[in-house]
């Protein structure tokens, strides 16, 4: 019937737009979410470098170049650099020792890497949402599998 055809291309464009509209949609939040999660434990690497070096001169004045925003930099001198303030999360701010920084540095960053661990899986899990919706797409139209070399591709 002439109708089952037009029913068909209906359900394909339904599939497409569920692809492009809600998976590769939630794919790129999560992707996003993990690079900015990364970003985070260099900051706290970063971090943990410079409290490294000032232990090494073992000195307790510092003299820094402070990022005042939109890339603006000033010169900054700390006479007593012996506690740091360090960004705990949702704003706040905690003083802290060197040792004590180290150590809340050593398992926000773990805490961290376990959280990009679980964000990776949802997005190989998205990603296989994707495949399952793309192969259900090939049987409506009849397609045979794509080769193996172009499934990577798709993703």
């Amino acid at each position: 019937t002439s109708g089952e055809p037009r029913d068909r291309l209906k359900e394909v464009l339904q599939y497409e737009t569920f692809i492009n509209e809600v998976l590769r949609r939630d794919l790129q939040k999560v992707l996003e979410e993990r690079d900015a999660v990364y970003e985070k434990i260099a900051q706290y690497l970063q971090l943990k470098n410079t409290i490294k070096s000032i232990q090494e001169t073992d000195s307790k004045e510092l003299k820094t170049d402070v990022d005042l925003g939109c890339n603006f930099h000033v010169q900054a001198h700390v006479p007593d650099a012996s506690k740091i303030y360090v960004a705990v999360g949702y704003g706040f701010f905690v003083e802290f020792t060197h040792t004590e920084a180290l150590k809340f540095i050593e398992k926000k960053t773990n805490q961290l890497t376990e959280y990009t661990e679980v964000l990776t899986k949802d997005a190989a899990k998205i990603k296989a949402n994707i495949r399952m919706v793309l192969e259900g797409l090939r049987e409506l139209q009849g397609l045979k599998d794509l080769p193996e070399d172009r499934r990577r591709e798709v993703l």
